[in-house]
């Protein structure tokens, strides 16, 4: 176990509440502790997993409030250290002062995300499920916070280090072969090695490939809603939200800037971006709004372009042809609006969606839709929810891969081989931090909120 100078922080959202958490790990913060807190017994003598009720005070004996004191005795506890939570009243100033009071006794201030990089350090987890903590405090889907729950129980962890296992092994048969290579002993077929090394690239890649599913389960599935002015943007976006958000108007250009607001639809988090109308303008306020509209498309899944049926039905066929070769990433999709002035039962065409949104007719279709899509999108998603830098990892290992399995297709020495499997091996253990260095830790941690 590795020991650290004692740290503190508010561990909850601060502002008014019923109660905060001030989390206190590091050496010697029991004596810390029992410097400010005055209860039937001291915190240096209680056992582990215990709760204590006194009075928590400054270091000038003035009496902040009434406090419940966690006790956890190393190594069981969150961070592998001496920690000590103090539960106080929610609110801004007594929280403040109670970790005032903690740095004036000795303690510093916790830097972003240093509890959890301790939990790191001393071997209470590892770096996916360090990350999983992240993913778990700021989930917007429950397909996100699930697969985030999966990860910081072990599930990802358990699938990297079988194809740890696996490659290790491989790298071991390999090795042993060039210290008998004198005797010409072959102890694995070049063939068959080939084939277990590309089975396990094509996990790789597997894993690596459902980074953008990862994103929609972190972040949400995003979608873009288009339209020429008064297509009826703004009230599907109400509607969708069921209050009144964005402003309703005849006049054309109303929205000048975008509005971005989640919903969620079955367990699904489902981003809406409302955008400006699309059309040539010479107001720089609305040539400046479609702009922006323009960059938001570009990380949109899906893109609803409305079509104001009064209009005819081929109304937005150019528009729909600009915008599948503008974001050819995105699904772009027509729905059809205001079907209540030519009437809801006079128009049903085949896969198109419509809607009214001052009747209510197709809504429930549209909110189906979305929630399908949104769903199917994560479908991928199982015990991991892959960021950035692990596809990145996981696909340089893929490479590395490729690499051996071609030398050992070509008949080269297994010491080219070997090296390429070393290097995915790498790769590999930088994802869990069997492999890390203070910049990896500082790109992982320094996204976390103070307090975790």
């Amino acid at each position: 176990m590795l020991l650290f100078d004692p740290i503190c922080a508010l561990a909850t959202p601060p502002g008014v509440a019923g109660l905060a958490i001030i989390r206190l790990s590091g050496t010697d913060c029991f004596a810390i502790a029992d410097n400010l807190f005055r209860g039937k017994t001291t915190i240096a003598s209680a056992k582990s997993h215990t709760i204590h009720y006194g009075t928590f005070h400054s270091t000038s004996a003035q009496a902040l409030d009434q406090v419940t004191a966690f006790v956890y005795r190393a190594p069981h506890s969150y961070t592998g250290e001496d920690v000590v939570e103090f539960g106080c009243h929610g609110g801004r100033i007594v929280s403040e002062e109670i970790v005032e009071a903690l740095i004036a006794a000795g303690a510093r201030h916790a830097e972003p995300g240093e509890f959890t990089k301790r939990a790191f350090l001393n071997q209470k987890m590892d770096l996916t499920q360090a990350e999983a903590v992240g993913d778990i405090i700021h989930a917007v889907s429950t397909q996100g916070s699930h697969a985030a729950a999966r990860q910081l129980m072990g599930g990802f962890t358990r699938r990297l280090a079988a194809l740890r296992e696996k490659l290790m092994e491989l790298c071991g048969l390999l090795e042993l072969e060039l210290d008998f290579s004198q005797e010409d002993i072959e102890l694995i077929d070049k063939r068959l090695l080939a084939e277990r090394i590309e089975e396990t690239r094509g996990f790789c890649l597997e894993l690596a490939n459902s980074y953008r599913s990862a994103e929609i389960a972190r972040s949400g599935y995003s979608v873009g809603i288009v339209g020429y002015p008064n297509a009826g943007k703004s009230s599907l976006l109400n509607a969708l939200l069921e209050r009144k958000r964005a402003i309703v108007s005849a006049t054309p250009g109303t929205t000048r800037d975008y509005i971005e607001e989640m919903i969620h639809l079955e367990g699904a988090a489902v981003r809406l971006v409302d955008t400006a109308g699309f059309r040539e303008s010479g107001d720089m306020v609305e040539v400046e709004g479609i702009r922006l509209a323009v960059e938001l498309l570009e990380q949109c899944h899906l893109i609803l372009v409305l079509n104001d049926i009064t209009e005819g039905e081929d109304h937005s066929i150019g528009l729909m042809t600009s915008l599948h070769a503008q974001f050819p990433d995105a699904e772009c999709v027509p729905v059809n609006t205001k079907l209540d002035i030519i009437g809801n039962a006079t128009f049903a065409p085949k896969n198109v969606l419509g809607i009214s949104t001052t009747s209510g007719a197709g809504m429930a279709e549209l909110k189906r839709f979305l929630a399908s899509k949104a769903n199917t999108a994560t479908e991928t998603v199982s015990d991991a929810l892959i960021n950035a830098r692990q596809a990145l990892l996981l696909r340089q290992a893929a490479e590395s891969l490729a690499k051996a399995r071609e030398a050992a297709l070509a008949g080269e020495s297994n010491e080219f081989t070997a090296i390429d499997l070393r290097d995915a091996l790498k790769r590999i253990g930088e994802i869990t931090g069997a492999v890390w260095n203070d910049d990896i830790l500082n790109a992982v941690f320094g996204k976390f909120c103070i307090g975790k």
